[in-house]
């Protein structure tokens, strides 16, 4: 069901909405974490480190699925809150055919560049072929992970993100039981855990589409509507480009801080692997909720209903705050058996090197958080370039820390890197909410 997010409470409408956007991110980052524990547990601790190597350099690939999911969803709420049925429809179109050509670009770039990219972050000769084999597969999804970003992004902005989530729940749960199926019971390795998470990606991919174009259908236009519009690609890639660009910020500066930490060797390199794929799961769920702040944001930008906007940001930080408490909690009392998790007979020092990350990086879960929600609020108002600033100042300051700390402080001078490079970001995407004149914006 659609539903206008320009009427009724601010918080309980925003809890409404983003509960189920949270619930989603969980099941979307079971894919990769099912993978991760499917690998240490039943082939051993260097496919987790090959998975876990492969993982940084999808999130290239992830960066420009997120940033069309953005410039999408905040055009298309825009519109919807506007009721611009019309102009509804063919960003929708176009978004649809824009995203065709980027995937083909990017595949070409996967199949070619493949090696150079393992190589680039000093992939260790242990790894590197199943880092190889599971990337190669990778690549060959990219139209489902595509196709399904830009869906979710769509029902998202039109207030619907129940029907996404039971999609996701569905796919994510097949993909545990694929996953153990191909590896524990076919025997296969790392290729095993990439196509199955390629089989049930492609799964939830169809099914958002089918649902998507029904629902079209039920918009009441009279008009003859065009297929494709430049202006609207335009303002679309207004918010992509820079989005993708501060997600490729964050997949180029986790590439080198892979790189420093793939020189201490497969047990620290596993034990990071686990470690960050708990810690993107907290960071990609608040960006996600963030996501749903964005598209209320924009819908009542559209409606131009600016009072309730900030309304919203006071509403989104409890909703937030809420959500990180536990986190940082469980993260903290059971970080020792949350890494273990990951691996079947691990070595004292994956463990140690998975612990000591969670200890230092997720009591600043608020900080992040902080930054989300200032993000949301930019995002849904087009105002990109702050957004874009901050998140290119916090990674490239992380990575500076890390080369700068690490040599006399080992692994923990890199993981303190993370909350220092946090502090900076929040500071200048605060600074830019507060300073937002929503009478100035157009589409």
């Amino acid at each position: 069901m659609n539903k206008d997010l320009t009427i009724g409470d601010p918080y309980k409408l925003l809890w409404k909405f983003c509960l189920p956007l949270f619930a989603s991110v969980i099941f979307q980052q079971i894919y990769n974490i099912t993978d991760s524990i499917v690998a240490g547990n039943f082939i051993g601790e260097n496919a987790l480190a090959a998975v876990g190597n492969s993982y940084e350099v999808t999130l290239i690939f992830l960066a420009f699925a997120t940033g069309l999911n953005v410039g999408t969803s905040v055009v298309v709420a825009r519109y919807f809150g506007a009721k611009e049925y019309s102009f509804l429809k063919t960003s929708i179109h176009t978004a649809y055919i824009f995203t065709g050509l980027v995937v083909f670009i990017l595949m070409m770039f996967g199949i070619l560049f493949c090696d150079t990219l393992l190589n680039m972050i000093h992939t260790p000769d242990i790894i590197f072929n199943d880092s190889k084999l599971y990337l190669d597969i990778y690549i060959y999804g990219l139209p489902f992970l595509f196709y399904y970003n830009i869906s979710t992004g769509i029902f998202a902005a039109l207030g619907d993100s129940k029907t996404p989530f039971f999609f996701l729940m569905i796919s994510s749960i097949s993909n545990i039981f694929m996953d153990i199926f191909f590896v524990a019971k076919l025997n296969m390795g790392v290729d095993g855990v990439a196509i199955a998470t390629f089989i049930c990606q492609g799964a939830s991919c169809i099914l958002s589409l089918i649902f998507l174009f029904n629902r079209i259908k039920n918009f009441n236009i009279n008009e003859k509507t065009s297929v494709f519009s430049f202006n609207i690609l335009k303002n679309i890639l207004l918010i992509s480009i820079p989005s993708t660009i501060q997600q490729s910020a964050i997949s180029i500066g986790n590439i080198f801080i892979q790189s420093i930490i793939n020189n201490y060797g497969a047990s620290v390199i596993a034990g990071y692997s686990a470690a960050v794929k708990l810690n993107n799961l907290v960071t990609v769920s608040l960006v996600t909720v963030g996501n749903g702040i964005t598209n209320y944001t924009s819908q009542n930008l559209g409606a131009k209903k600016f009072s309730r906007i900030n309304e919203g940001y006071k509403s989104g930080l409890k909703i937030l705050f809420t959500l990180v408490v536990p986190i940082i909690t469980i993260y903290n009392l059971f970080s020792e058996q949350l890494i273990s998790f990951f691996m079947k007979n691990p070595t004292t020092y994956a463990i140690s090197t998975g612990v000591e990350f969670l200890h230092i990086v997720s009591p600043f879960y608020f900080l992040i958080a902080f930054k989300f929600l200032s993000d949301a609020i930019l995002k849904g108002c087009g105002l990109m370039f702050p957004f874009m600033m901050a998140t290119i100042v916090d990674l490239v300051l992380r990575v500076i820390l890390a080369f700068i700390l690490s040599p006399t402080l080992g692994t923990i001078g890199i993981w303190i890197a993370w909350p220092i490079s946090w502090l900076s970001a929040v500071i200048i995407t605060y600074y830019a909410y507060k300073h937002i004149n929503y009478h100035q914006i157009t589409l």
